[in-house]
């Protein structure tokens, strides 16, 4: 290894050992590494404004809002109310409830923070009240967190289509049905728990009177993603204008319909998006510098070389990319770690022959199993502050959930018409 490389590995390495925030450390170690190249250290502000300069990166702000707005204004607690009605009378219902109503809810948040948030204020006392133990449920929200980022608009699907120029459009037709396959995995997840612990089912079908109701009270929920996405997709606008039109959606439904977003909200609603658009922007600026010296270093191909090197079986090289996915993804933050990585990824997805939507498919459905596993999963700690179950209690009810994702994650690898089915027949 180069001296840069030990700066760059070990460097970082110790640091998050430390507690070193992770866009706090790969700036430090950035910096040493350019110092250690001989490089003019103003490079660094150069690429940080480079990272931040793409037009398509307003889009996560204005779908952040939007997602947020959409919560308050009574989307979610909707959808759970529709999720209930069609899933209360199965064994593990008001589980599958819950995770019915992730998926519906990441239609139109894109994010796993908060789609655990959204959905877990609702369910987790709704779960604990019909007998589930409270760090279950509080294991559940954090599992179903990631399901936000796959079923489409996804904010790390925007960044993947940027730093690897891949289609959005594409990626967001991609993400459908691994996400819909995680739903069904996680669905059985609840049956199977519920059978354990013995939990009873509700035995009580569902009129279709009281499906009307719920399907007309949730109406304007269910319409949020069709327009969206259908706007997309039929080119009236693109992801980024798609972001303004959710945020208006979002506004025009909760004051005007429902009655439950009063225009005093505003301020603290928009406050916390920027705030946490500002730490994404961060990791995305600090993140670009790394990511910058690992390509002029040669770094990923050298690497990409190395694992081609090691073996030729395209079976066990996607294997190790998984290893290394959810091991550097139980670390570091999704966007950070697709930044960083992004050169040695789509190197060595090239030489295999992987489809790059495939691929971007494949490593958020990874990073999205780290954002649920210690220790530092976001969704897990989102799932602590909402429920206010101790961390390590939630970890030990964690396990047959994650088992089942990493199964899911094994299956949308090697199994690539998952990912490519619908952008082929929608537009291809």
């Amino acid at each position: 290894m180069t001296q840069v490389e030990w700066i760059l590995l070990g460097g970082t390495s110790f640091l998050l050992l430390l507690g070193v925030p992770y866009a706090f450390a790969i700036g430090l170690v950035s910096v040493a590494a350019l110092l250690a190249m001989d490089v003019d250290p103003v490079v660094t502000v150069q690429q940080m404004v480079a990272g931040l300069d793409v037009f398509a990166l307003l889009a996560l702000p204005c779908f952040i809002i939007a997602g947020d707005l959409m919560h308050t204004g009574g989307l979610s607690s909707r959808l759970v109310g529709l999720a209930m009605v069609i899933a209360r009378r199965f064994r593990g219902g008001v589980g599958m409830v819950a995770v019915l109503s992730a998926t519906m809810f990441g239609a139109i948040s894109g994010s796993a923070p908060a789609t655990t948030a959204a959905i877990g204020k609702l369910m987790i006392p709704e779960m604990e009240k019909r007998g589930y133990e409270k760090s279950f449920a509080a294991a559940l929200a954090a599992a179903y967190g990631p399901v936000g980022i796959l079923i489409p608009p996804s904010i790390p699907m925007v960044i993947w289509g940027i730093i690897s120029n891949t289609s959005i459009p594409r990626m967001f037709f991609a993400g459908i049905l691994p996400g819909l396959v995680m739903t069904c995995a996680l669905l059985f997840a609840c049956n199977v728990h519920a059978r354990w612990v013995g939990i009873p089912s509700v035995n009580q079908r569902s009129t279709f009177r009281e499906l009307g109701h719920a399907l007309w009270d949730a109406k304007w929920a269910i319409i949020a993603p069709v327009i969206i996405l259908g706007g997309i997709y039929g080119g009236v606008f693109t992801p980024t204008e798609a972001g303004v039109v959710g945020i208006v959606y979002g506004v025009i439904v909760g004051v005007y319909l429902h009655g439950e977003l009063r225009w005093s909200m505003l301020f603290s609603i928009i406050s916390r998006s920027v705030q946490t658009s500002a730490s994404i922007a961060f990791v995305i600026s600090i993140a670009t510098v790394f990511g910058w010296i690992v390509a002029y270093e040669q770094i990923a191909d050298r690497v990409a070389t190395a694992i081609l090197g090691f073996t030729d079986n395209r079976i066990v090289i996607l294997l190790l990319l998984n290893i290394f996915l959810l091991v550097v993804g139980m670390l570091m933050d999704t966007i950070a770690i697709m930044i960083v990585f992004a050169g040695f990824i789509v190197q060595l997805g090239a030489q295999l022959g992987v489809d790059p939507v495939h691929l971007g498919v494949m490593l958020i459905v990874n990073l999205g199993v780290g954002l649920v596993t210690p220790p530092f999963g976001y969704t897990l700690f989102t799932a602590a502050a909402i429920s206010n179950v101790p961390f390590g209690k939630i970890v030990k009810s964690l396990w047959l959930l994650v088992a089942i994702e990493l199964a899911v994650v094994g299956l949308v690898t090697y199994v690539p018409q998952i990912s490519l089915f619908l952008p082929s027949v929608f537009m291809d």
